[in-house]
């Protein structure tokens, strides 16, 4: 098995690797921050697990291969299938799950970096949800035990490693799946998923007229856009193109709302956002005419009317929901994986 690889600017060599007190010797510790800190075979590794673990799960066979172990799930931002998925997923292993609502907690009195690392004391895996990548990778960076991403404002690794599992799924093999169209924004989710279809080979196109200017990465652009498999346009026929997949994500954020109407603050920009991105809309029309042999995805929650519209949510060609039910199976590998558990 191929472990690790040795690329310059590699997150796994500034901070990864941790010494034992108890022998004396470095050691390697697996993280899952942006899925820059990960190979294409350590891609692969994943999902040939989630394919496993979702064969024995339908089969009925037990997997409680995490007896005894804890894992800490930390969430300053909300959630519904990254915390289900993790839960459910920790307990058909075996093991535990706490969850920890950052408002909750003493994390607003202290300072970050103390809390962390005595929280880290407590569990064997650690996942988090948070305002900034940049204090995951400092929690990483104590090397107590393995990090994940579970959703920052740069990355969202859980969620592009569950969406090419089902893309291969359907597909019927990872080697099927040619080309996948992203249409709207630019944002965490299409950072990592055009990341990965970069490591793996497969083609995305991007018709984004707006980057979502939190979620700029400069060194995980560089290393996509460089391998050749990413493009961008602003014509919706071209991106669409013999696409296997068209995916898509929120582009209107959830405080411009209240009890369903924009709030005055936000109008402008909710008008400008709708004029900008509405030609963009994930609909029916769109994929019967461009790609009517696409899978139509979405990271959920949707925002019905808006980016998506429910013909395509109802739509034949449809594997939303399958996206969501295959976040269990993938968050359950990427337990095993890092923490180097075999099945």
């Amino acid at each position: 098995m191929r472990k690790y690889g040795r690329t310059r600017n590699d997150f796994r060599v500034r901070f990864a690797f941790a010494f034992f007190i108890n022998s004396g010797h470095p050691v390697f510790m697996r993280h899952l921050i942006s899925l820059k800190e990960q190979s294409a075979d350590d891609i692969r590794e994943i999902l040939d697990i989630a394919a496993t673990l979702k064969k024995k799960y339908k089969a009925g066979e037990t997997t409680d291969i995490l007896r005894d172990k804890t894992l800490l799930m930390f969430f300053q931002k909300g959630s519904t299938r990254t915390r289900i998925s993790f839960e459910a997923g920790m307990t058909e292993l075996g093991g535990h799950a706490i969850c920890l609502d950052a408002a909750k907690t003493q994390f607003a009195l202290a300072d970050f970096r103390d809390e962390i690392r005595a929280a880290m004391r407590f569990g064997d895996v650690l996942m988090m949800r948070l305002m900034r990548a940049d204090d995951l990778a400092l929690a990483a960076s104590f090397n107590q035990i393995p990090v994940i991403d579970g959703c920052s404002e740069k990355y969202h690794p859980c969620q592009a490693l569950g969406d090419i599992f089902t893309m291969a799924e359907r597909s019927g093999g990872l080697d099927k799946v040619k080309k996948v169209a992203w249409l709207g924004i630019e944002n965490n989710v299409s950072n990592t998923l055009k990341l990965a279809c970069a490591k793996l080979g497969i083609d995305i196109v991007l018709a984004t007229p707006e980057v979502n200017a939190a979620s700029i990465d400069a060194e995980l652009n560089e290393v996509a856009d460089g391998s050749g498999h990413v493009k961008k346009t602003l014509k919706i026929k071209e991106a669409l193109r013999d696409a296997d997949y068209v995916h898509t994500d929120t582009w209107m954020d959830v405080e411009y709302f209240d009890n369903g109407s924009v709030r005055p603050q936000f109008a402008n920009e909710y008008e400008r956002r709708k004029a900008l991105l509405m030609p963009y809309q994930l609909n029916a029309a769109l994929i019967d005419t461009y790609a009517p042999q696409a899978g139509i995805m979405h990271c959920m929650p949707m925002h019905v009317g808006y980016e998506i519209s429910r013909d395509a949510i109802e739509h034949k060609n449809s594997v939303i929901f399958d996206q969501a039910e295959n976040r269990k199976h993938v968050q359950k590998a990427i337990l095993l994986w890092l923490l180097e558990k075999k099945i």
